[in-house]
C-alpha cells in the first residue's frame, strides 16, 4: 500500500463526514444532480445503522474505511463484519460448509458491500481522478486488516467490472453473477418497446398487461411528497410478507421506512389501489440515469399484478423520465419474457488460507464459464425480434 496514503476504520458511517463520503460516493450531487448510485450516498448508508437495519445483533457491524493522504480524504468503502452470509445476494455457503467441515473458521469475515441490496455499483469510493491509487490503497488496506484480524476472507460484492479487474491485479479472485437489466432504447412509449419484440411476445405482454390492470381498482406512481407516512405503514405490511416467505423474517426494520421517508424524492413507490387501501406495492430507487427495484409485496393475490407493478409499471416510468435502464432486483429468469435482458454482474474474494483460495479458484473458474455461456444462450433466447432482414410472425 502507498505509505502516503493513511487507512482508518470506523464502527459507525455518523463519525465520517457526510460531505467528504458524499464527495468520493457521489460528487455529481455536489452540482445539484441526482446521484448515479443512490445506494452508496451516506444517507442512505446511514439509515441503515440508524434504523437498527444494521449493527449489533444483526450479524452486520460496520467497520467503513476512509483512505487519506495528509489530511485529504481521497476515498472511502462500505466494510461489514459479517457473522453469517444472509442478505449478499452472492452465495459463499458452501465454501463456509467446506471450510468449516475442514476445521477452519469462515465467519467472521468482512464484506464490501451495501447490506441488503444486490445493485451493481461502485463500492472503492474514490475521488474522481485518484480511481487506481485510492483503489489500490483501499484493497490493501481491507486485506491487511483481515490478515491483522485473523479473518477467513473479505468479499467485495456488486462491484463495477473496472474494480473487479484492479482486485484480480492485486490477487483477489474475481467473480462473475448475472442479473436481468431492461435497457431503454430512446423509446417514446411502452407501445413502442413493445414493437422491437416478437410478435408473439408483444400479444402475450399486452393480455398480461390487462388483466393485471383488471384487479379492481387503480395502480399510482408516487414520488416525492405524493408519498405520505400512512403508504409507509401499508408497505411495511407488504415488505413483512415477501421478508417472512424469502428469508425467513425481514432484513429491513420499520424505522428504515421512515427514514427512506426523508429521501422520498429518491423513491418511486408503485401502489395497487383498491379505493383508498392499497393492497399491493413495489418499491423502487431513483438514480440519475437508471430505476432501481428493490421490494415488492401484496396483502391480496391477482394474477400478473407482481410483473405489472415490478417491471412494467418500471419500465413506464423509464421511458417517461428518459432513464437509460431499470435493473429490477437479483435472479428472475421470469424477467427475460418481459424485456429485461441478462448482464453479468461482478464481484471480488480475498481469501486468506492457502487450501481454501484454491479449491475456490477452480469453483469460480468454472462458474465464469459457464455464466458467460448462460448469458449468451439466455440472450440469444429474448424475446426481441430477430434483426433486419429476419423474420417476425405476424400479427
Amino acid at each position: 500500500m502507498d505509505q502516503s496514503v493513511e487507512i482508518t476504520l470506523y464502527s459507525d458511517i455518523s463519525e465520517i463526514s457526510e460531505e467528504d463520503w458524499n464527495a468520493c460516493a457521489c460528487p455529481e450531487i455536489g452540482d445539484g444532480e441526482r446521484a448515479f448510485d443512490p445506494f452508496t450516498t451516506h444517507r442512505f448508508l446511514y439509515a441503515l445503522e440508524a434504523s437498527g437495519s444494521v449493527g449489533p445483533g444483526t450479524g452486520w457491524d460496520a467497520r467503513h474505511l476512509v483512505a487519506r493522504m495528509g489530511d485529504r480524504v481521497i476515498g472511502v468503502a462500505p466494510l461489514y463484519v459479517k457473522s453469517h452470509s444472509q442478505g449478499e445476494y452472492v452465495f459463499d455457503h458452501g465454501w463456509a460448509d467446506a471450510f468449516e467441515r475442514a476445521g477452519g473458521r469462515y465467519y467472521p469475515k468482512l464484506q464490501c458491500a451495501v447490506p441488503f441490496t444486490p445493485v451493481a455499483g461502485r463500492r472503492l469510493l474514490v475521488l474522481p481522478g485518484l480511481e487506481e491509487a485510492g483503489g489500490r490503497a483501499l484493497l490493501a488496506g481491507m486485506a491487511q486488516i483481515a490478515e491483522g484480524a485473523g479473518v477467513s476472507s473479505v468479499h467485495m460484492t456488486f462491484c463495477t467490472e473496472d474494480e473487479a479487474a484492479l482486485a484480480a491485479e492485486a490477487g483477489w479472485l474475481p467473480r462473475l453473477g448475472q442479473q436481468f437489466h431492461w435497457f431503454n432504447d430512446d423509446y417514446e412509449s411502452f407501445e413502442q418497446f413493445l414493437g422491437d419484440l416478437s410478435s408473439r411476445k408483444r400479444k402475450t405482454l399486452r393480455k398480461e398487461r390487462q388483466r393485471a390492470q383488471a384487479f379492481g381498482g387503480e395502480i399510482v406512481q408516487l414520488t416525492g411528497d405524493a408519498i405520505r407516512p400512512e403508504h409507509w405503514d401499508a408497505f411495511w405490511q407488504f415488505y413483512q410478507d415477501t421478508g417472512a416467505r424469502k428469508w425467513g423474517h425481514p432484513y429491513l426494520s420499520r424505522a428504515f421506512f421512515d427514514l427512506l421517508h426523508e429521501m422520498r424524492e429518491d423513491v418511486l413507490l408503485v401502489l395497487a389501489m383498491n379505493g383508498d387501501r392499497p393492497i399491493a406495492g413495489a418499491l423502487n430507487l431513483i438514480g440519475r440515469d437508471a430505476l432501481f427495484g428493490r421490494y415488492w409485496g401484496c396483502i391480496e393475490d391477482h394474477p400478473f399484478l407482481h410483473f405489472e407493478l415490478c417491471y412494467h409499471q418500471a419500465v413506464d416510468y423509464a421511458i417517461a423520465h428518459k432513464l437509460s435502464r431499470v435493473e429490477a432486483g437479483a435472479q428472475g429468469e421470469h424477467k427475460l419474457a418481459r424485456g429485461y435482458l441478462p448482464v453479468a454482474t461482478h464481484s471480488a474474494h480475498w481469501i486468506g488460507h492457502e487450501g481454501l483460495r484454491g479449491a475456490v479458484a477452480e469453483y469460480l473458474e468454472a462458474e465464469r464459464a459457464a455464466v458467460d455461456q448462460d448469458i449468451e444462450v439466455l440472450t440469444e433466447m429474448g424475446p426481441f425480434r430477430a434483426p433486419s432482414g429476419g423474420s417476425d410472425e405476424q400479427e
